[in-house]
């Protein structure tokens, strides 16, 4: 059925579907950029870049179901990996040159070399790529290894994820190149779930620390430890196992008569403006101000609790002021719905789980006050069209929304939210399916 909705819903671009690339169409277009940047997979005819083939992996895009603002509180969320992936053509070189290029940055060639790649010291797309090979060099030298393993290499890419729609598309180029590099040094870290593991924490490392956008660590988990069919439940507490870390839950929404609506607001999405920084800093100062290392102590201590609601109400006392209680709120409450999102699922009943999504966007909408008119438009039509239910996904300020709807009414739900939107004067919404997808890998 999911195949089937992905042929049938997207059928007119002019009507905002984005539709996810089969894996050889992906290829196809990664080297096509390859060879009209650095030539043909043979060289540029010098004999100075030469260093094998050209090689293509890609990663996903995400949603979370729920659970969101909580990674950076050592809590619990529950991605699924997306269908719609991010393409990279790679060829090893064998200096320390990187050079990149990008359909979705057409005639700009972004260049470094390695030596060059520190905090604070790049910038532009290609930071996100180049953080990689930095922090896969780094995790060498922690490892006792020979960084000299990541050579320099050029790399070009596309992608289906849609940029600025809270869909990681980030992540999923940092996945895609990790992997990439992972194979072409022959480290082996995609063959196991821990190896994944540390390739997802290079990743986040790229994107904080190089990349300067302080996100948790949920979307490069997912991209690169998800399973098809299935919701990874990731709990974020540092320093555990990564066995432990992340939990496969079974989604099958095919066999449930549901499709997972996305809907892209198309309203800009930005974590680095100040506003994601701001709030991390709110949670970790109110964790301070409790005697917690994170918040997600108070969570299990609520969670634990004879009376839920008084323990939070008590914790809640002690904060300074009415935002810091507020922020803590929806991340303790939030915590607390994943944990019951998966107990449904688990039970096998997916279709019962719209009460806490709705819930979920209440609380992102007016405790963490990261919501949107477009994510508000977005959510309150798809209800009123039949959606089960709705809530913004990803770090909000624009983005995304999802909607849990039966497959049936996925064309009307849609047009439900296309019409609100066009009622209220907001510029035309995408729509994609999310259907659990498999994780980042070698495509060709």
């Amino acid at each position: 059925m999911a195949a089937r909705l992905q042929e049938l819903a997207p059928s007119s671009a002019a009507r905002g579907w984005v539709r996810s690339w089969s894996d050889d169409d992906g290829a196809t277009r990664a080297r096509a950029v390859f060879a009209a940047v650095f030539g043909d997979g043979s060289g540029d005819g010098s004999g100075d870049d030469r260093q094998g083939d050209v090689g293509v992996w890609a990663a996903p895009g995400r949603v979370n179901l729920i659970g969101e603002h909580t990674d950076y509180n050592a809590g619990l969320c529950l991605p699924i990996a997306l269908p719609h992936r991010t393409y990279v053509a790679l060829r090893p070189r064998p200096d320390s040159v990187v050079r990149l290029a990008s359909a979705q940055a057409p005639g700009e060639t972004w260049t470094t070399t390695l030596e060059d790649v520190a905090p604070g010291a790049v910038s532009g797309w290609g930071s996100y790529v180049a953080g990689v090979a930095w922090a896969l060099r780094e995790h060498l030298v922690a490892q006792g290894a020979d960084p000299g393993a990541i050579t320099g290499f050029d790399a070009a890419v596309d992608s289906s994820v849609p940029f600025g729609a809270g869909l990681s598309s980030s992540a999923a180029l940092e996945c895609a190149v990790a992997v990439a590099l992972d194979d072409v040094a022959g480290l082996g870290l995609a063959s196991t779930d821990a190896g994944r593991a540390a390739l997802a924490a290079a990743s986040i490392r790229a994107e904080n620390e190089i990349a300067g956008a302080p996100t948790g660590g949920m979307d490069q988990s997912v991209s690169l430890r998800a399973h098809a069919g299935h919701a990874l439940l990731l709990d974020c507490r540092p320093g555990l196992d990564p066995v432990d870390s992340a939990e496969q839950v079974p989604f099958d929404l095919d066999a449930a008569g549901l499709a997972l609506l996305v809907v892209d607001t198309r309203a800009e999405h930005q974590l680095v403006d100040g506003q994601y920084a701001a709030r991390r800093a709110t949670c970790e100062d109110a964790a301070r101000t409790l005697g917690l290392d994170s918040l997600r102590e108070l969570a299990d201590d609520v969670a634990a609790s004879d009376d839920p609601a008084g323990a939070l109400a008590v914790a809640l006392e002690k904060l300074p002021d009415d935002v810091a209680r507020r922020r803590v709120r929806h991340v303790v409450t939030e915590i607390g719905r994943v944990r019951d999102l998966v107990a449904l699922l688990r039970d096998g009943r997916p279709d019962a789980v719209g009460p806490l999504m709705n819930a979920s966007h209440a609380s992102l909408r007016d405790d963490y006050e990261v919501s949107s008119v477009e994510l508000d438009v977005a959510v309150d039509a798809a209800r009123v069209a039949g959606a089960l239910g709705a809530r913004m996904t990803g770090g909000g300020f624009g983005g995304s929304a999802i909607a849990l709807v039966r497959a049936d009414q996925v064309e009307a739900v849609a047009d439900a939210v296309r019409g609100a939107f066009e009622r209220e004067g907001i510029g035309a919404p995408g729509f994609l399916l999310a259907t659990p997808s498999a994780p980042a890998e070698r495509v060709a």
